[in-house]
């Protein structure tokens, strides 16, 4: 029994690291990004990454049907189910009707009375998509000046060598007020995200790359 708080306390803060950098390099993670300057003093900064066995081309239809009632964000079933009922399944076919994707357009991150969701604000084809929130908060917080959070999501899709694969890299940066919504994120968001991006990167890999057509 004496081993089980250290060996807790050191599977939390395993989890927590891998919250921050899953699937990302060193040099992913200090590299400057497109919409880094949107949040210009963040207290988060979280890179992951996966490597895509397809083209960017085949990767950016994903990325911009996301969303709410949209394309989903390609998390699991059984974490929708449990943590967020009112999601649909995620889509496993590419949308066409979503296809047309512009700045300024908002994608829903929830339903309409939250008022939650992401401001497109830069939309470069198929290598860069960048996120904007300040709504992610309950509504009534956000009227009531009570916390505050200013959120960018980028996902950047980069051409390996060979041109058949892509490097898929998702960097969110964040700014919180008050202390304790900080402390909240700190000690509980960013573990989560080892679970919720490395899913969602995942699940873009998944439906992004061709089906293994040698088999029987």
């Amino acid at each position: 029994m004496r081993w089980t708080l250290p060996a807790l306390l050191i599977a939390y803060a395993t989890v927590h690291r891998l919250g921050q950098t899953y699937g990302s390099t060193s040099f992913e993670r200090q590299a400057p990004m497109p919409g880094d300057g949107i949040v210009s003093k963040p207290q988060f900064v979280v890179t992951h990454g996966i490597t895509v066995n397809a083209p960017p081309e085949s990767v950016w239809p994903w990325l911009v049907q996301m969303g709410w009632h949209r394309g989903g964000w390609y998390t699991a079933r059984w974490v929708d189910k449990l943590l967020f009922p009112a999601n649909r399944a995620s889509a496993d076919q590419i949308v066409e009707e979503l296809q047309d994707l512009q700045v300024g357009d908002f994608i829903p991150d929830g339903p309409p009375e939250t008022e939650c969701g992401f401001v497109v604000e830069q939309h470069e084809p198929p290598q860069l998509l960048v996120l904007h929130s300040t709504s992610h908060l309950p509504l009534e917080w956000r009227r009531e000046g009570r916390a505050s959070v200013d959120w960018t999501w980028a996902f950047n899709v980069v051409s390996l060598d060979s041109g058949g694969q892509a490097r898929l890299i998702f960097r969110w940066r964040a700014a919180t007020k008050p202390w304790w919504l900080t402390l909240s994120t700190w000690a509980v968001i960013l573990p989560a995200d080892f679970l919720m991006s490395r899913d969602m990167l995942r699940g873009v890999k998944r439906r992004a790359e061709p089906l293994d057509r040698t088999g029987p």
